[in-house]
């Protein structure tokens, strides 16, 4: 494995590492005092300010301040590297041919540079999925309860599509909404919406039953439940039996909605970019 790290290093010992990083193919993060500029389907600038620039060698280039997990700048994979050192400054060039872009980083001060050899790990595998969860559920309807019998997947509904649409052994409709993880008030709050569409469509006398699918769940989420005529069944995703040695229920609460978060995709979007 290859790794080197520059301390505030000069603009031509930065370029010079540069170049032979971009030639070895490694994954190179700058850090410096340093300004901005996209020029393509639009343009931004940014001022002076330190930053974290990430060069990948797949062509991507990612800006980074102190805020939020997104960059503010990026080009994308498949664009091209340069680097060279004029005015006084480093420059660090990210170009795309199609559509044409260019994205300038020009650093007044390098405080850190490091090149490293990163490899493997390309291909995630995505273990106790909610499509774990839900196979288990169809492999096995008895997991949720006896008799319990699924009709359709992904049902649409005036609130979403719900995760399994079914009926238990007395033929009432019952609407199973699945999560890989413990879960808070929001997924309970979720499950509820979809029963009261059910309600709407089907009548109002009609009986519809609700059941939170999860490995596990807080105690506010609990008592919501119940609050609300709602179930809930303890399913690990990776193994489709109930937790070994975890509790369904317990104090500590969710900070944020990640399970309405791991639906949602990250489309990395900034001003002035691809």
């Amino acid at each position: 494995m290859h790794a080197t790290t520059l301390h505030r290093p000069t603009h031509r010992e930065t370029l010079w590492e540069l170049e032979e990083a971009f030639e070895r193919g490694d994954l190179v993060t700058v850090f410096g005092r340093c300004t901005v500029d996209y020029d393509g389907r639009a343009t931004s600038s940014l001022g002076s300010g330190n930053r974290l620039v990430i060069l990948k060698p797949d062509g991507s280039t990612l800006v980074h301040t102190d805020e939020k997990r997104t960059p503010v700048n990026w080009q994308p994979p498949g664009s091209e590297h340069h680097a060279s050192v004029r005015d006084g400054r480093l420059r660090v060039r990210g170009t795309r041919r199609n559509p044409a872009e260019t994205l300038d980083v020009h650093f007044e001060q390098v405080h850190q540079f490091s090149a490293l050899s990163v490899t493997g790990g390309r291909d995630l595998d995505l273990h106790g999925s909610e499509e774990d969860l839900r196979q288990h559920v169809l492999d096995d309807p008895s997991l949720v309860e006896s008799g319990f019998i699924p009709l359709e997947t992904e049902r649409e509904s005036a609130a979403g599509p719900m995760d399994i649409y079914g009926e238990d052994g007395d033929g009432t409709p019952v609407v199973v909404e699945l999560k890989r993880r413990r879960v808070g008030p929001s997924a309970a709050s979720q499950l509820q919406r979809y029963v009261e569409a059910l309600h709407r469509e089907l009548g109002d006398e009609s009986e519809v039953r609700g059941i939170l699918v999860a490995p596990s769940v807080t105690d506010r989420t609990s008592a919501l439940l119940d609050e609300e005529g709602l179930e809930f069944v303890a399913l690990d995703p990776d193994t489709g039996r109930p937790p070994d040695g975890d509790t369904a229920t317990g104090d500590s609460e969710e900070t944020q909605n990640t399970e309405e978060t791991e639906k949602t995709a990250d489309t990395g979007d900034s001003e002035g970019t691809s």
